[in-house]
């Protein structure tokens, strides 16, 4: 099974480096949002947790798009302003204080559920 998850991996990755460097470039935007992974995830819970819990996976899965959205906008804002390199790093710590925040709060709200 882990190599079959690899090389669908692989694969996405392949389908970005062509859809990059054809005239349909930003179609390698979109490749990734596919759910590849999610689905893996998604499989995985779903064969090994309870339908509850495949819910509550779900629904944590919906809430996760919210760090992507901050650091697409991180960087789509300060491209212009400090460069690529740099947009991209802040956009990933962008990301990566929009999940910590999300999983914190998630946390808290699980308690109190």
């Amino acid at each position: 099974m882990i190599w079959l998850k690899m090389l669908i991996g692989a694969l996405v990755v392949l389908v970005i480096q062509l859809f990059a460097q054809s005239r349909f470039f930003y179609l390698a935007a979109l490749a990734p949002l596919f759910p590849t992974f999610t689905l893996i995830s998604h499989f995985i819970v779903g064969t090994q947790r309870s339908a509850a819990d495949l819910r509550v996976a779900l629904l944590f899965s919906i809430l996760g798009v919210i760090p992507h959205l901050i650091y697409t906008f991180i960087v789509f804002f300060s491209i212009n302003y400090i460069g690529l390199y740099k947009a991209l790093a802040v956009g990933c710590v962008g990301w990566l204080m929009a999940a910590a925040i999300l999983v914190l709060a998630w946390q808290h709200w699980q308690a109190v559920a």
